[in-house]
């Protein structure tokens, strides 16, 4: 979870309506989350809630194991008030990570930790392939952790977009096959028995880094994503940014060579064909070196090979305007660089980027940088597919405080902050 900071420390707004109640319980789960250990006054402070609200909100959760009493501030005059805090073993989310050639499985708990990770190869990766995979490796990384195993209270689920686009979807190497007309959220939901949230793999490693990586401090930035394709995901004021259909940050199909290389979604000269992990491999392949995974990969670029020089300065050269046109389009605190390349590669292709070209982020009293390297590696998909649940359970959702604010009140409600 986010470490208290000035960045993320926020105000959270709550309403009181029993109908909002729900709404409620994520608000006063935030609050705790937040500046916990707290006790109920300071709670329904930072979330603008009653302080009888605030009482029945908190013992319904430590009811449900959701949050634990942690003693009493010993300061003041008179019965020093009960502090609460997240139960870290009150319950945990699964992340999973469908990717072209492996499936990757994290169990989270409400604290945010890691308590077991596992991934596998996979040679097919149509859906009748994949549903058994996923029940399989869930169980076995319950299997790894201490008893008792806390309740599974959401699964994220993570795969390669475009979703749905007409020519698009499940083409190429880079891509999932079988699932254009296949209802994956209610597929994977029924076969587990727990809420799916779906989501494309750019934008749930946009949530990876935010929670758990580089992106900590950043409430707006921008993740490129390297899978076996190249993605983009957005972070508008903390929350990804989706789009009308799930498909926002699709940069690896933006045409950056008219008439150019061969792309797998049907067009040339998209990003992807030149600025990718396929690409790379695509070059290696040319130069007879096949079947490269990430340790080979490491390796050879450790090794300076010619191959992974020029796709660097390739890579580099296509990347760096959309750096700019980025920064031009969001105004971000910074762009972020992360996903399945190996620490050094980035590094270098990051090297190759510079001198950057000039945009909006080009500011007199700027302090931080432009480019930041993603801290998460190859499990910041995975990582931000389990932390896709935990937002539902833990985070107010937008829509519900914006329609709480504009309802007229049937209690007390106060909007201050």
């Amino acid at each position: 979870m986010p470490r208290k900071s000035k960045a993320a420390a926020r105000s959270t707004i709550g309403s009181n309506p029993e109908r909002n109640r729900s709404h409620n319980r994520r608000v006063v789960l935030d609050v705790v989350r937040q500046f916990g250990p707290v006790g109920r006054m300071e709670i329904s402070r930072h979330a603008h809630l009653s302080t009888q609200a605030v009482s029945n909100i908190v013992d319904d959760l430590v009811s449900d194991g959701l949050l634990i009493k942690t003693g009493r501030l010993r300061a003041g005059r008179g019965l020093p008030p009960i502090q609460f805090a997240v139960n870290p073993n009150g319950g945990m989310t699964a992340g999973i990570e469908i990717a072209a050639d492996h499936v990757s499985t994290l169990l989270v708990g409400m604290d945010g930790q890691v308590r077991a990770q596992r991934t596998l190869s996979i040679q097919r990766n149509d859906p009748k392939t994949v549903l058994p995979v996923i029940k399989a490796e869930i169980e076995a990384a319950q299997a790894q952790m201490k008893t008792p195993v806390p309740q599974l209270l959401g699964v994220g689920v993570v795969m390669p977009g475009p979703f749905n686009v007409e020519g698009m979807t499940s083409v190429g190497p880079t891509t999932l096959s079988g699932w254009l007309d296949f209802d994956a959220a209610t597929g994977i939901g029924q076969m587990l028995g727990s809420p799916i949230t779906l989501e494309n793999d750019a934008t749930a490693a946009a949530v990876g880094e935010r929670l758990h990586g580089a992106a900590k401090d950043l409430k707006n930035f921008c993740l490129i994503y390297f899978g076996q394709g190249l993605g983009l995901g957005i972070m508008i004021d903390g929350h990804p940014y989706r789009g009308a259909n799930g498909n926002a940050g699709e940069i690896g199909h933006v045409l950056v060579e008219k008439g150019g290389r061969l792309c797998s979604c049907g067009q040339h000269g998209c990003l992807e064909a030149y600025a990718s992990i396929q690409a790379l491999t695509e070059r290696l392949a040319g130069a007879g070196i096949n079947n490269v995974d990430y340790s080979r990969l490491e390796r050879l670029h450790s090794e300076k090979h010619p191959v992974i020089q020029a796709w660097i300065e390739e890579a580099g050269g296509y990347l760096a305007p959309q750096i700019a046109m980025l920064e031009n389009l969001f105004d971000p605190e910074a762009i972020v660089i992360g996903g399945a390349l190996p620490p050094g590669l980035l590094e270098d292709l990051t090297q190759a980027m510079q001198p950057l070209p000039l945009s909006v982020a080009r500011r007199r009293n700027r302090s931080e940088a432009r480019l930041l390297h993603g801290r998460t590696g190859r499990l910041t998909a995975a990582l931000g597919a389990a932390a896709l649940p935990l937002l539902e359970t833990m985070t107010p959702r937008l829509d519900t405080a914006h329609a709480a604010r504009s309802e007229p009140p049937k209690e007390e409600i106060s909007l201050a902050g």
